[in-house]
């Protein structure tokens, strides 16, 4: 087995996720609404969702977890929050900017904690007992998952005007 990451790692890799998943969403500009199929998330949308997800998931569930001894971690309705949001109709620019200064808060977060704080923990209504440590490694990890899936829109919205160069594809 592998030993968990550092705080500072994890830092360094939150800090550097958001920063591509910022820069993807600028470089789309607003074809960052496109949506590559019925139902599927636009670009903005999978940001929106990154955002509530550091804020409720995240960032949120650890000063949770500081703050009080073993809570009930309360789950959200993520498909129901970004209806909410609307974030499909904002600008990229604007939902860049949220995200951007909402992962310097985070990332300060994650760099003030210390050793001892990260087997805090509180109890979560889908998978039970979760610890600072969890969430962090899981943070790492779902903002990949989303950057991925920023890329994957980007593809499929040039697909249509790669001409014989679809021939390459697959390859």
């Amino acid at each position: 087995m592998t030993e968990n990451l550092s705080i500072e790692r994890i830092a360094d890799l939150i800090s550097a996720s958001g920063d591509a998943v910022a820069r993807e969403l600028g470089a789309l500009g607003e074809d960052a609404g496109f949506h590559p199929a019925s139902g599927e998330w636009c670009a903005k949308e999978v940001t929106g969702h990154i955002i509530e997800a550091e804020r409720r998931g995240f960032a949120g569930r650890i000063r949770q977890f500081l703050a009080a001894d073993g809570p009930d971690a309360v789950a959200w309705d993520q498909e129901a929050v970004e209806r909410e949001r609307r974030d499909c109709e904002r600008s990229a620019s604007e939902l860049g900017d949220e995200l951007v200064a909402l992962r310097r808060e985070s990332v300060a977060l994650v760099r003030s904690l210390r050793p001892a704080e990260l087997a805090r923990w509180g109890t979560h209504p889908k998978v039970g007992r979760l610890t600072v440590r969890d969430l962090l490694h899981e943070w790492v990890h779902h903002d990949r998952n989303h950057a991925r899936q920023l890329l994957a829109i980007a593809q499929e919205r040039v697909y249509p005007h790669l001409g014989n160069s679809k021939g390459f594809v697959g390859e």
